[in-house]
């Protein structure tokens, strides 16, 4: 049997970049996904000689054309997609709060975390239910646990609250199809995005996801996790 097939969206630095090669080590064939695809040459340059293939591809969640013409391009160079990690997220609120943001902020947020996540995997869960084996792991953060919800940041909050209940429906929907959905908080990471911080180097974090993306058949779906562990929504 060819190599299972994955698909890492903005796997061109910091934890994603971390998620592509802990799964290509696994023997995965990686599909980094990156807005830039000079950046994502550049990454998978960086992976040179593990068990699995990297392959760069351009792909900007957030432009629907860019998904459909990424979509297109995977078929006709791996004709398959088993997993896919969920990983490109904007966060840009400032110092905003929820009376006061820009509503453009917010729309600019869910576009990203929100739209262009679900549009992504609308487009790739039917080559999981054709072979009827799948896995969906969503990037999400404490920050969208409703059990804990605090102020600050709020479009990203929100994004986030959001992605857990689609991760919820989807798993409901799919879980007859050998598809399991899973979220998880990788915790706070040393990343650009993060800028600096003393939290867990990428390859730390890359953990729960690359275990939920490498789940057996009877593997869990539904949930929410950090460092393996449950989460409360």
């Amino acid at each position: 049997m060819s190599a299972r097939v994955a698909v890492v969206s903005g796997g061109n630095r910091g934890l994603g970049l971390a998620i592509v090669r802990e799964l290509a080590a696994r023997g995965l064939d990686v599909v980094l996904g990156s807005r830039s695809l000079e950046a994502g040459r550049a990454a998978a340059g960086q992976l040179a000689g593990l068990p699995g293939r990297v392959a760069p591809a351009r792909l900007d969640i957030a432009a629907a054309d860019s998904v459909s013409r990424f979509t297109m391009w995977l078929h006709r160079e791996f004709g398959r997609c088993d997993v896919l990690v969920n990983n490109a997220a904007i966060a840009i609120d400032g110092e905003g709060d929820a009376a006061t943001v820009d509503p453009d902020v917010v729309r600019r947020t869910f576009e990203t975390n929100v739209l262009g996540t679900w549009h992504l995997t609308q487009v790739l869960v039917p080559a999981m239910r054709a072979r009827r084996f799948g896995r969906v792991v969503n990037l999400s953060s404490g920050m969208g646990q409703l059990s804990t919800m605090s102020d600050g940041i709020p479009a990203y909050r929100v994004s986030k609250a959001a992605i857990n209940a689609l991760t919820r429906i989807l798993a409901e929907e799919l879980r007859d199809d050998g598809i399991l959905v899973n979220s998880c908080c990788p915790g706070w990471v040393r990343t650009d995005m993060a800028g600096w911080s003393p939290g867990a180097p990428a390859e730390q974090a890359a953990d729960t996801p690359v275990w939920l993306a490498t789940l057996p058949p009877d593997g869990p779906t539904g949930g929410f996790f950090r460092n393996r562990q449950p989460l409360d929504w």
